[in-house]
């Protein structure tokens, strides 16, 4: 069930837009002779269709992305914390269409590309449409200048009575986009926020119920960058009926890693429709860069009218665009990748015991000291495994994060679990199994 009042809320807020003559619309330029019309939205780019293949098993290509080689000098500074310098690859796109009109979406930056790209992302994220930002922290950004609008646009040049306000509720651990994006918006003093504690659903029902705000959001990671947990969508969309709040998740690790067809963790767990609002990135799973809002067609006409980090910022590139529409379109229908990446996170929870969920693997170490000390010790034994400091996390919380990948094999998992048990403390259980591999 969509939020009836929110709809109506965004209806009103178009039509001021309209009246104010700030209402803003896309249009694609089309680069090649692939699109004929706007209505084929699924219709790839030629030069995408010519060089389109798939395949059903991992091939010795996708060792590359987690397996290097590096000269001894660069392997040297990166022990000693030296900065090393990397080169750029080049795409069959750039060499065809250079890098595409440059400019903002609404001014010139917008190609048939980006909006093939925009109608993949709608369909994997079962949603009516989508907009594409310059990064992932733009969309955030985006939604939340955007909410913090729509009470001025609504009381018509006065200001809005307190319950006229819009009420975001936020988990406590979500991203840094998403908390920056809601103290912008609290700067327009149109909204109240209340950060209810991690994945805790009675705390939020509790704030829920004592808020007299008509306008609620609640907003949340759906699987944890650095905990490498998940949000209990499925108890979000329960109280999403309650309280008819429009929902809005951030499925920057779940896009392409969970749910069968890779739709994310709405798809894993059934709740597609009964998220209002999906932002995710490209710079995860589709290995290119950019950021995406999934929506309906009425919520974009709003983002791209009232999202200052979207209006304002230069579109992407073309060879980048190409390269994540590619990506998605691959991952789709190499299922098998994501299977490969579940069988992995079963191997380290098989192997270590550890009560892992995700592919996402957060070790706490504690001190600043103690992660850069198992950081560099890993480093040398072939793992290239980054401390998490701080800002990032709490000080005293410091961590090393494991990201398992589907180009990762069962015995680099065992390698790795060896390497950690030099340092770190397993559950008894996994005792037997790291003298196993200590023998082989």
């Amino acid at each position: 069930m969509r939020s009836c009042s929110w709809d109506s809320w965004v209806e009103q807020s178009l039509s001021k837009l309209e009246s104010l003559k700030l209402l803003r619309s896309l249009r694609p330029i089309s680069v090649d002779d692939s699109v004929e019309e706007e209505e084929e939205k699924h219709q790839i780019p030629l030069l995408l269709q010519q060089h389109l293949e798939t395949f059903d098993g991992p091939g010795p290509w996708d060792r590359s992305s987690v397996e290097v080689q590096i000269a001894e000098t660069t392997f040297q500074k990166w022990l000693h914390d030296v900065p090393s310098t990397g080169r750029i690859a080049n795409l069959e796109v750039a060499e065809k269409l250079g890098m595409g009109p440059r400019g903002s979406a609404l001014i010139c930056g917008y190609t048939n590309y980006h909006r093939s790209l925009e109608s993949c992302l709608a369909e994997l994220k079962k949603k009516e449409d989508c907009l594409l930002c310059p990064t992932g922290f733009a969309a955030n950004m985006a939604v939340m200048v955007t909410l913090g609008s729509i009470s001025s646009l609504l009381a018509s040049g006065r200001k809005p009575l307190e319950e006229e306000k819009i009420a975001i509720f936020s988990d406590s651990l979500n991203h840094a986009s998403i908390i920056d994006g809601i103290r912008l918006a609290e700067r327009q003093k149109e909204v109240r926020v209340f950060v209810y504690r991690h994945c805790d659903m009675a705390h939020l029902n509790a704030l829920l119920s004592s808020c007299t705000a008509k306008k609620k959001v609640v907003v949340s990671d759906s699987l944890f960058s650095m905990d490498g947990d998940f949000a209990p969508i499925a108890d979000l969309a329960k109280l999403r009926q309650k309280y008819e709040f429009l929902l809005i998740i951030d499925d920057a690790h779940g896009t392409l890693v969970c749910g069968d067809n890779g739709g994310g963790v709405a798809e894993k767990f059934n709740c597609e429709s009964d998220v209002d609002i999906c932002i995710g990135t490209l710079s995860k799973a589709v290995g290119s860069q950019g950021g995406f809002i999934a929506c309906s067609k009425k919520w974009k006409q709003l983002l791209q009218s009232r999202g200052r980090s979207f209006i304002f910022s230069t579109a992407l590139p073309l060879p980048v665009v190409a390269a994540a529409h590619a990506a998605i379109i691959v991952a789709k229908k190499e299922r098998w990748r994501r299977k490969a990446v579940w069988s992995r996170v079963h191997d380290f929870h098989a192997l270590t015991q550890f009560p892992i969920s995700s592919p996402i693997i957060s070790i706490l170490v504690g001190s600043e000291d103690k992660a850069l000390c198992a950081s560099r010790y890993l480093l040398e034994r072939g793992f290239h495994v980054t401390a998490i400091r701080p800002p990032t996390v709490p000080s005293n919380s410091c961590r090393l994060r494991v990201t398992l990948c589907a180009s990762h094999s069962r015995e680099d998992v065992k390698k790795l679990v060896y390497a950690l048990s030099s340092f770190m403390e397993f559950p008894e259980k996994a005792i037997k199994n790291i003298n196993t591999i200590a023998k082989l």
